[in-house]
């Protein structure tokens, strides 16, 4: 089966780092996404742009929309990535230089970083984003749920906010990152009730192989799959690691032990072309 992780991170930050090296075990470089992807078969990744500029870490206010892929100095040719938007910087030079950047080959939809930002996905600030995005045919990705800085403020994460972004801009689709973790009930209902709607199955778990299997049993995901059993919509969901916080091969099979076999095919890999269609050309 061929697989797409939709949701990566390949960018020089320090909580990846740390995690990379203190909780999941892997290799946080070029040549250990190289190494881990190949074994596990995946044949194409979609990054999230995100960089920080100062001691106090990501979250950051004064990094440069749009925010791109800084771990390397190069990008492995099986990633193609969503540059991040920062709401700090979104005046009239910075939507020139977003503008450029999307229409790249390899830039296939946006990132906005619900929570780790002050804003709600209906503000205001984030309308010309959805503007860029029905012009040239991106989706545009959104944290949601739990953020990984205790800086994030939860209530701009949850996924309910995009309820009403979604209703007004019908022409864009839109993909939750996390399936809105763990308002995983609010996340189903949103992509059941609308069709432009999308969520990734990223980063439910940190940790090991060990940490895995450990949160698989008992009633820890419960949460979880009462959410994809009421949403009905696997056709929705796409699989993503949010890389390095879990080794890939482990997230591969926790993911197929959640979502029937019958659903394989869309989950990891049909869907993600519906929803990025500029990542055809890099598919094999």
């Amino acid at each position: 089966m061929k697989i797409i992780d939709a949701h990566i991170h390949f960018s020089n930050i320090r909580s990846f780092h740390q995690t990379a090296n203190e909780l999941s075990f892997v290799d946080y470089s070029y040549n250990g996404f190289e190494k881990e992807y190949n074994e596990a078969n995946v044949v194409l990744s979609i990054a999230m742009g995100v960089t920080e500029t100062s001691n106090m870490g990501f979250p950051d206010q004064y990094s440069e929309t749009p925010m791109g892929l800084d771990l390397a100095n190069s990008i492995p040719s099986q990633i193609v990535y969503c540059p991040g938007i920062n709401p700090y910087d979104l005046g009239e030079n910075a939507l020139v230089r977003l503008e450029d950047e999307i229409q790249k080959p390899n830039v296939v939809g946006m990132k906005i970083y619900l929570g780790y930002y002050p804003f709600y996905a209906y503000d205001e600030v984030y309308e010309p984003v959805y503007r860029l995005a029905e012009k040239y045919s991106l989706p545009v990705v959104f944290h949601t749920g739990d953020t990984y800085s205790e800086r994030g403020l939860l209530k701009y994460a949850h996924p309910l906010t995009i309820d009403e972004v979604a209703v007004k801009h019908r022409n864009v689709k839109f993909m939750m990152a996390h399936f809105g973790d763990p308002w995983t009930l609010t996340g189903a209902e949103l992509i059941y009730k609308n069709s432009n709607v999308y969520a990734d199955l990223s980063g439910l778990i940190v940790g090991t192989e060990k940490e895995l299997k450990r949160h698989s049993e008992g009633r820890f995901l419960n949460h979880l799959r009462h959410a994809l059993v009421f949403a009905d919509s696997y056709d929705k969901l796409l699989f993503g690691t949010d890389w390095p916080l879990v080794p890939v091969l482990p997230y591969i099979d926790f993911i197929k032990n959640l979502i029937p076999e019958e659903f394989h095919q869309d989950v990891f890999f049909h869907t993600a072309t519906k929803v990025f269609p500029k990542i055809k050309p890099f598919l094999p």
